[in-house]
């Protein structure tokens, strides 16, 4: 699977390089600045992308930026973004694009190698990996929410993460046919249409609660 790597600090960027290829990634092209990430994306029309929201010149939004404009011209490129800290504007932002294969992580989900990759490998197949904290302060964030009981808000963030069924029912200690009983009430409380693809429900989900 051909990634292509936008991270400025050059022992972040040659530690993803050395992480993915042990788990058989092909890092076709690194970059370390905001200009040189729109190119080398062009050029190399990778499976999925790794980038820092910050980049040089100004370490404001250069790597989102780039990330949105590529999105533009290669509809459907998947994407994930990493940031040092919880920025859910930046989170609405990449989710405001068509398509799915997105993700935004913490960089110190890195550290994690087994869900890092894990998020990598869910992103590029076309599915979302969300940051738990961003997830948590997207949640406390939304007053509709009280409208749901503790246990259907514990089954939504596990679905803004990207989770399946049958991992969040793992994860909760549940049966799968009780994540969908959750599932199905969450949608009717918020008013959501109901579906059967997993990247569209997790996708408005998280529209929802950026709204």
């Amino acid at each position: 699977m051909r990634v292509v790597i936008a991270e400025d600090h050059a022992l972040l960027r040659d530690g993803l390089t050395r992480l993915l290829h042990a788990f058989d990634f092909d890092v076709v092209a690194t970059v370390d600045n905001g200009p040189a990430v729109l190119p080398a994306l062009l050029h190399h029309k990778p499976q999925v992308a790794i980038m820092d929201v910050r980049l040089p010149p100004t370490f404001t939004d250069e790597g989102l930026q780039a990330a949105i404009a590529a999105r533009t011209q290669m509809p459907g490129l998947p994407i994930l973004m990493l940031s040092q800290h919880v920025e859910p504007l930046y989170a609405r932002e990449l989710l405001s694009t068509p398509y799915g294969g997105v993700g935004y992580l913490l960089k110190d989900r890195v550290s994690n190698v087994g869900e890092f990759v894990d998020a990598v490998r869910r992103v590029a197949e076309g599915g979302t990996a969300m940051d738990p904290e961003v997830i948590s302060q997207l949640l406390a964030r939304r007053e509709p929410l009280a409208v749901l009981t503790a246990r259907e808000r514990e089954v939504l963030a596990e679905m803004a993460e990207g989770r399946s069924n049958a991992a969040i029912a793992a994860k909760l200690g549940i049966t799968e046919k009780a994540v969908s009983k959750h599932i199905n009430n969450i949608l009717t409380k918020l008013d959501m249409p109901p579906s059967d693809d997993d990247n569209r429900r997790v996708l408005a989900v998280l529209a929802y609660l950026n709204r």
